[in-house]
């Protein structure tokens, strides 16, 4: 994060401003580790913590190992923590979780916890005690310190390459903006993939669509570059520098869906990633607000990405077997902002609309959910009042903004084959904001 992007974090991290932020309470945003090429897992050891009852302790430790991490001995301090609760079931068994302090305390990194699904246990008390578990994972990354992270993975029955996909990301520097969220992770299958899968991402000229083009093809997708025709230069040169392709397209227009649909199918053979990005914003009180502010927001938002899925799935060839869908709801939609009336509508909509699609997709052998960001660096945020911009910032557990790559590394996560477990679910990248859920 550039000076200009947040002056006041890059003043409190000078000297001056240390010794300022130390005697007035003021905040101290910490600079985050993001992934950077060449990086390994963790910069340091781990520690895998077994409570009563956990099963999952020695195949995450074997995961661990084979991704490069060392498994910590004696009291050395840690780069990540990962704790195996999956096996509590009275309130009594949550004494247990005070044994965790000693080594939250050497923890400046990633914490992990391990729970099982609260809604598949029939026992009152075990599911009281599972879900209180969520508690005490949100309260924790409220008090943790110098960037760390803490969240929840509930594990269902039958998760295993999900499962070790999920602790790899939530440990890695590619989360570095996920904080304070609990995650369910299924046993879905993972489906092979082409040499070069094929990556769709609409609004993909500038922002958060861009960083997503850069994730994408890092990790081998050709992508298919959507948007405006006015972007036209700035898609071009994300495109170029992505090595993949452009397509000028509105999608809102009346043929939109089945253009794209026909593009995919007819050049590439099908897409295995389709990411919902494109959106705009028409910031209005709602006793202000107008129609055409309105309904333009919701034909971008929400109206485009219900037609254009709808295409993909009735269109033969569209989609390659196994395709996933991302889509870009936002904390405002989980929880309303004031003058969004309109914004927060459409982005609700998207979590409903993974919601409806995931029964039946998984029976396709494809799936579905949604990235909801919080406040995060983009020239959309810059055009905010000093004000409201600031506590945006400053409200979350991190105590700053996002940057686009954050939300790149999220959808770049539950678009891979591995992550097929992920289904029907929203996963903030927030830093853990006030707002919402």
């Amino acid at each position: 994060m550039s000076a200009m992007s947040d002056p006041y974090g890059s003043f409190v991290r000078t000297g001056p401003g240390k010794l300022l932020a130390a005697r007035t309470g003021l905040p101290r945003p910490p600079r985050l580790r993001r992934s950077v090429p060449g990086q390994g897992l963790l910069d340091g050891p781990a520690a895998v913590v077994g409570l009563p009852g956990a099963s999952r302790v020695d195949e995450t430790t074997l995961w661990l190992r084979n991704a490069g991490v060392r498994i910590a001995r004696g009291e050395e301090p840690l780069a990540a923590l990962v704790v195996d609760a999956t096996g509590l079931r009275t309130v009594a068994d949550l004494d247990e979780l005070l044994t965790l302090a000693p080594l939250f305390r050497r923890t400046t990194g990633r914490v992990l916890v391990l729970s099982a699904v609260p809604a598949t246990l029939t026992d009152p008390e075990a599911r009281a005690v599972q879900q209180g578990l969520e508690g005490f994972v949100r309260s924790l990354g409220k008090e943790a310190r110098g960037g760390t992270t803490v969240n929840l993975l509930r594990v269902a029955e039958g998760a295993g390459t999900a499962l070790r996909s999920a602790v790899e990301f939530f440990c890695s520097a590619r989360s570095a903006f996920v904080d304070g969220q609990p995650l369910v992770v299924g046993p879905g299958v993972p489906v092979v993939r082409r040499d070069r899968p094929v990556a769709v991402v609409t609004g993909a000229a500038q922002g958060i669509g861009a960083a997503t083009a850069q994730v994408l093809a890092r990790s081998g997708h050709h992508v298919v570059c959507v948007d405006v025709a006015a972007a036209g230069e700035k898609l071009a040169a994300v495109a170029n520098s992505v090595a993949g392709s452009t397509l000028h397209l509105d999608v809102t227009a009346a043929d939109a869906p089945a253009a794209l649909a026909t593009h995919l199918a007819d050049r590439f053979g099908g897409a295995d990633v389709v990411v919902h990005n494109a959106g705009i914003t028409r910031d209005r009180s709602f006793v202000n607000l107008d129609a055409a502010a309105w309904s333009s927001v919701l034909a971008v938002n929400l109206g485009a990405p219900v037609r254009l899925t709808t295409a993909l799935l009735e269109h033969d060839g569209a989609l390659a077997p196994g395709a996933r869908f991302v889509c870009l709801s936002s904390i405002n939609g989980l929880a309303g902002a004031k003058g969004q009336t309109n914004y927060a509508t459409s982005k609700a909509g998207l979590v409903g609309l993974v919601e409806a699609l995931a029964g039946p997709l998984a029976e396709r052998g494809l799936a579905v959910n949604a990235v909801a960001p919080g406040f995060i660096e983009t020239p959309m945020t810059a055009a905010m009042p000093p004000i409201p911009r600031e506590l945006g910032r400053r409200t979350s557990s991190l105590q700053q903004g996002g940057l686009p790559i954050d939300v790149a590394e999220a959808i770049g996560w539950l678009a891979q084959p591995d992550a097929a477990g992920i289904d029907g679910q929203v996963l903030r990248v927030c830093g853990q904001n006030l707002l919402g859920a």
